[in-house]
């Protein structure tokens, strides 16, 4: 019997909940919606809820708080982008909206975001990124007709035709 326990389980041993809880959190704040099953959007509701009006606290140790709940680039964003949203709210930041049911093991599934759009900051200032340049592999067939498609047949004109063999005739 489980007599005041609380939380859900999910089969996972505490340290893969607590990692999965923060990948969680962390795609919520970063990509500003996730779509996830409902057992799990209900027990990380909470946590989320708390990490907004700690960061909105701006209390001293509210990103050490933070960085043992979140990565550290959406330590960021929560303190300096989402809880300045929240400013005056008192509480209730995301909502919990059902899909219906997966197909494969019909699990009810959700998409839980923020109630507010969360505005992007324009003064903040873009980074600029090299990036390689990356070769795709091309299929050998499409690269053998681009091939022959590009380059003309050339023809020789000091080629001669080649004369067939002619077999003896039997005696």
């Amino acid at each position: 019997m489980r007599k005041n326990v609380f939380g859900r389980r999910f089969k996972r041993d505490s340290n893969e909940r607590k990692s999965l809880f923060k990948s969680l959190m962390t795609s919520l704040v970063l990509d500003e919606k996730i779509q996830t099953t409902e057992a799990k959007a209900k027990s990380i509701k909470s946590q989320v809820e708390k990490l907004v009006t700690k960061a909105k606290k701006r209390e001293a140790e509210a990103g050490r708080f933070l960085s043992a709940h979140l990565m550290p680039d959406a330590v960021d964003k929560v303190i300096n982008r989402i809880a300045p949203q929240f400013k005056s709210r008192p509480g209730g930041y995301t909502r919990i909206v059902r899909l219906g049911n997966r197909v494969s093991d019909s699990a009810s599934m959700v998409v839980m975001e923020w109630v507010e759009t969360i505005q992007k900051e324009s003064s903040l200032p873009k980074k600029t990124v090299k990036r390689k340049s990356v070769k795709t592999a091309a299929p050998k067939r499409l690269v053998k007709k681009a091939v022959a498609k590009s380059k003309p047949a050339v023809v020789k004109a000091s080629a001669k035709p080649k004369a067939k063999k002619v077999s003896k005739a039997k005696k």
